[in-house]
């Protein structure tokens, strides 16, 4: 709550309606029935049948997603595609959430999510369109809170408050429910960012607003009880990424990367390396074939695939890889999809879309989690004095790194499926490293300030036996590195990092369970 304080005075002197020309409002009265509207002050208030409509160029709109029949992820997806066709440009997206069933219990878990985006389309119009949409994807008429593969709800539109026979605008019920709150939290940022998001406040009718509905709510401390997790899909699961801190192992097929190149060209050296990773307790493989080291020369795709392909082929036949999770490290979209379509679950992109902005279409078509890095230039410019420079590291590599992830939702690949990683080591000096290691509870709020959904989604963090360590330990050979490693995953874990990427998998999970133990007794007893 501490972080939306400095908002309340916005709403401080409450909402009280005054009498305004209809003529300054741009709304289009076709037929008597429309009685009246009253705005007040961020919102317009229309009292209306299904025949008066507001006629704007542009709207901005806020729809709910939810889901308990069927495929649910292929549910949202296709509906996200559909609103697309029939004149919605998504913008945000919230964050995923399964959600115990409301009203009536005895049905399955639904998956709930909210997208903020605009629209030609009036009101009405905009409700056809979303009902359509839910009698495409096998939604009858029944139970209400019943089961149903897919429902849509506007939230919001515009600065409009609609009351009509057959919509009513903010709905009706959305203030006692948490897991439409949730998201809605999501599509906003911790700063108002227009009128639109005041007025949205403001049909709250409380000073804080839409934030201070989720704290009497519950709140973040709602997230990951029973009734409510914020998950993400990966590979056949939903992954609930608060549960524990999961292990990345890394396995390279080049010949010049800094820790290990040249010692698993042979695909049965990779096979057995990565048996080795396994059993040390890897959650992830991550399997690179592109040297990214600074300074590196870049491969072609054909290049990268003559490489990849054969160790992928043999991995994903491994019965040991059964119940893992394998991502594939490049920046190339073809390579990203011949990974995928040969069984990769992740693709881990240290460029977020920058080498190759193709790649940003590929994976919303893929359908998989996407780990955007930050990262300035590429390999061979990464360390220049120009892309060194930073006034405040954690703030500008946020700022940057929410550029890339936006970019990424604009392309169509829903925040539900990002993780973002820092970029330890890349486009970084000694220094840099050490504050971003230390300040990622500093990233995500910079990044809230923007998008809670944003703020809100896994960190990535890779450390492993980079030369920043061996400098501060002065150990030339990077596998000497580890034990420097290990303390810097111990301090990224305890700052709120996600994911760790790691050579010596061993060690690497020891060290999480420490921290994870470490976070829950704090936890416990806060």
């Amino acid at each position: 709550m501490e972080m939306f304080r400095h908002m309340y005075p916005i709403f401080r002197h409450g909402f009280k309606g005054f009498v305004h020309s209809n003529s300054h409002i741009g709304l289009n009265f076709r037929t008597s029935r429309c009685t009246y509207f009253h705005p007040i002050p961020f919102c317009y208030r229309i009292h209306s049948s299904p025949e008066c409509s507001v006629q704007s160029s542009e709207e901005e709109v806020v729809i709910a997603l939810g889901s308990n029949v069927g495929d649910r992820i292929h549910n949202f997806n296709k509906a996200l595609q559909m609103m697309k066709k029939l004149g919605v440009n998504i913008t945000r997206h919230g964050c995923l959430y399964e959600s115990e069933p409301a009203y009536v219990t005895e049905q399955p878990l639904f998956l709930n999510s909210a997208v903020r985006g605009t629209t030609k389309l009036g009101p009405h119009e905009l409700l056809k369109a979303l009902k359509q949409i839910e009698r495409d994807l096998g939604r009858q008429d029944g139970m209400r809170y019943g089961p149903r593969p897919i429902d849509l709800d506007i939230l919001f539109y515009g600065k409009y408050k609609i009351e009509s026979e057959d919509l009513i605008v903010p709905h009706e019920r959305i203030w006692e429910r948490a897991f439409v709150v949730a998201p809605l939290i999501d599509l906003l940022g911790s700063s108002i960012d227009n009128d639109n998001v005041a007025s949205w406040h403001s049909l709250v009718g409380r000073r804080g607003g839409i934030f201070e509905l989720w704290e009497k709510l519950g709140g973040e401390s709602l997230i990951g009880s029973k009734g409510l997790r914020r998950v993400l899909p990966m590979g056949t699961h939903l992954w609930d990424w608060s549960e524990k801190t999961h292990v990345m192992g890394v396995l390279n097929l080049t010949p010049d990367s800094f820790s290990d190149g040249g010692k698993f060209l042979e695909v049965n050296v990779a096979v057995s390396q990565v048996r080795l990773l396994i059993s040390e307790g890897a959650d992830i493989i991550d399997i690179g074939a592109q040297s990214t080291r600074p300074n590196a020369s870049r491969l072609s795709v054909d290049e990268e695939l003559q490489r990849l392909i054969p160790v992928l082929d043999a991995v994903v036949k491994m019965p040991e890889v059964e119940g893992k999770l394998l991502s594939v490290d490049t920046f190339y979209a073809e390579v990203a999809s011949v990974a995928v379509n040969r069984g990769v679950h992740i693709v881990n992109d240290v460029s977020g879309g920058q080498l190759d902005p193709k790649i940003l279409s590929v994976v919303r078509d893929l359908g998989v989690p996407y780990i955007a890095m930050h990262m300035r230039g590429d390999p061979t410019t990464m360390q220049s004095n120009e892309n060194l420079k930073y006034e405040d590291v954690c703030e500008q590599v946020a700022s940057e790194l929410y550029n890339r992830l936006h970019e990424a939702e604009l392309a169509g690949i829903p925040i539900w499926r990002i993780i973002i990683d820092p970029g330890i080591g890349f486009s970084k000096k000694t220094e840099h490293n050490l504050e971003l290691i230390m300040g990622l509870s500093n990233i995500r709020r910079e990044i809230g300030k923007k998008s809670l959904a944003a703020s809100h989604v896994p960190i990535l963090l890779g450390p492993s036996r980079k030369r920043f360590l061996g400098e501060i330990c002065n150990r030339r050979s990077p596998d000497e590195r580890d034990p420097a490693t290990i303390a810097a995953i111990t301090a990224g874990i305890l700052a709120g990092a996600n994911i760790i990427r790691v050579h010596n998998v061993g060690y690497g999970l020891d060290a999480a369970k420490v921290c994870d133990a470490m976070l829950k007794q704090q936890k416990s007893i806060s």
